[in-house]
């Protein structure tokens, strides 16, 4: 079974961390929640209030086969400056893992830490000028190339856990998550 870390922070956009977690778990995947700060309680943008599995130096030293960012404000700024998590994605990108990333979370963390260099992405509209050496596809909803997956924002949340999912357990199984959720 596929391991999946998706870390949390104060700020993060609601629909978009709970449908990650969502989806993917209806996939049948092991998704670890993981709040980036000292309390495992996160109050996301909207002010849903969303309690992690763990906090993220709980999982420091475990390896995943995908780490998936939601995004929002201020919340992609609180991955951007968290050290641990930066590091954390170093690591798993060079074994090769998933690194996904929605809304500001491409620019404001992958683009600030050179993780889209050379790559196509995308995010949300107004920050593509953080994709530092990537080239921006307004138009896409989701971006895979390599192992970086990138979304727009909110409105897309669902089709990129359903890419997620499908990179991790193949195309039945995101479709079969699909239908179920009327997609």
């Amino acid at each position: 079974m596929s391991k999946v870390l998706v870390p949390i922070a104060n700020g993060n956009e609601d629909i978009e961390a709970i449908t990650i977690i969502d989806v993917l778990r209806r996939g049948g995947l092991d998704v670890t929640v993981a709040s980036i700060h000292e309390s495992k309680q996160v109050v996301m943008a909207h002010n849903t209030k969303l309690e992690a599995d763990v906090l993220l130096t709980d999982v420091a030293d475990q390896i995943f086969d995908a780490v998936v960012l939601a995004g929002g404000m201020p919340g992609a700024e609180h991955f951007r400056d968290c050290k641990l998590l930066i590091d954390m994605l170093e690591k798993h990108d060079i074994q090769d893992a998933l690194l996904a990333a929605i809304c500001a979370s491409p620019a404001v963390v992958f683009g600030t830490h050179g993780f889209v260099v050379d790559k196509q992405a995308t995010c949300y509209p107004g920050f593509e000028g953080g994709l530092t050496g990537a080239e921006y596809l307004p138009n896409e909803p989701v971006v895979m190339d390599d192992n970086i997956l990138t979304s727009r924002g909110p409105a897309t949340a669902m089709i990129f856990s359903l890419t997620v999912l499908g990179n991790l357990k193949g195309y039945e199984a995101a479709q079969s998550v699909a239908d179920g959720l009327l997609c």
